[in-house]
């Protein structure tokens, strides 16, 4: 149950996560530039609790040679998955790139456990495993699709989803937002296995974090040939929008903890339950400066169809 309620938590942190993110992409003008900075500050917060708990920075030599190489990809798939939802929004809109990364995640991590992939611990995936898969990818719809185009039923909003829609590489994208949402379950895997042979799940995701941070800060140099801040950013802004990477980093904590203890499909199936759940608090109050959109009874149906598929994966 402990197991369970930190999954919940976790998931309910990672839209604040977005928020915060958000902001400082708009302060910093670029979208890479903001994941570094959330990035450098998850991994600084990392080695503060590395220091504090006494675990090592370094990694035995020996340790590359045992291992196989893709335990080393989590931070890689980690930045993967962020830079592809921000090249799937103008192509697919809002909806569709929550809906298609969730898709792929969801059923990404059941054929993980189903195949005991990544180090993973073998979970069947069973016929009622796989209703409440079905009662998960329903209850997204109702709690975030149906709401969201009720809302954008606007003859604007009609008319940039029908561009959307004549776009004849439109499919690629869709099937490029569910590949980008196994990555994003691998990344689970992956970064629970590693923090299993670490010994250490905060060593594990330190290395996840230190990885994504040295990708990000090439693709940063390579495309602003500069890691200056625009003039008057520390000044104008509130200081919490330099601290999304520290629930970043708890976040990945989280998942590298409860991969080994529950399986890397159920670990998925809730921390999305949460982060559903979090994205209609972040809505409802207007927190951290996001737009208010009000809970609406679609959403809460579709959050009740969600824990009946969380509570049967979890049992069967």
């Amino acid at each position: 149950m402990l197991a369970i309620s930190l999954a919940i938590i976790i998931g309910i942190a990672l839209p604040i996560e977005t928020a915060v993110n958000s902001r400082l992409q708009g302060v910093l003008k670029s979208p890479y530039f903001a994941s570094l900075v959330s990035f450098l500050m998850g991994t600084i917060l990392l080695t503060c609790m590395l220091l504090f708990t006494g675990h090592s920075f370094l990694i035995a030599g020996n340790f590359f040679s045992n291992h196989p190489w893709w335990i080393w990809l989590g931070g890689v798939l980690g930045v993967i998955y962020l830079t592809g939802n921000i090249l799937l929004f103008p192509k697919l809109g809002g909806i569709q790139t929550v809906l298609m990364p969730m898709v792929g995640e969801i059923f990404a991590g059941l054929v993980i456990d189903d195949l005991a992939l990544f180090g993973s611990g073998h979970h069947a995936l069973t016929w009622l495993r796989a209703l409440g898969t079905l009662l998960m990818i329903i209850g997204i719809v109702f709690a975030v699709v149906l709401p969201e185009r009720a809302r954008k039923a606007t003859f604007q909003g009609a008319a940039e989803a029908d561009a959307r829609r004549r776009e004849p590489t439109r499919w690629l994208w869709q099937l490029l937002g569910i590949l980008f949402g196994t990555f994003a379950a691998c990344q689970t895997a992956i970064n629970g296995h590693l923090g299993q042979l670490l010994k250490s799940p905060i060593q594990g995701a330190y290395v996840s974090f230190i990885v994504g941070t040295v990708l990000l800060l090439v693709v940063v140099l390579w495309q602003n040939h500069s890691l200056r801040l625009p003039a008057g950013a520390l000044a104008r802004e509130p200081w919490w929008i330099w601290f999304g990477g520290f629930i970043g980093a708890l976040f990945v904590l989280g998942n590298v903890y409860l991969v080994p203890i529950i399986g890397t499909g159920l670990t998925v199936v809730i921390v999305l339950l949460g982060q559903i759940v979090g994205g209609l608090l972040v809505d409802q109050f207007g927190l951290l400066g996001a737009k208010r959109s009000p809970i609406v009874p679609l959403k809460v149906i579709g959050l009740i169809v969600m824990m009946f598929g969380v509570t049967l994966i979890k049992i069967f």
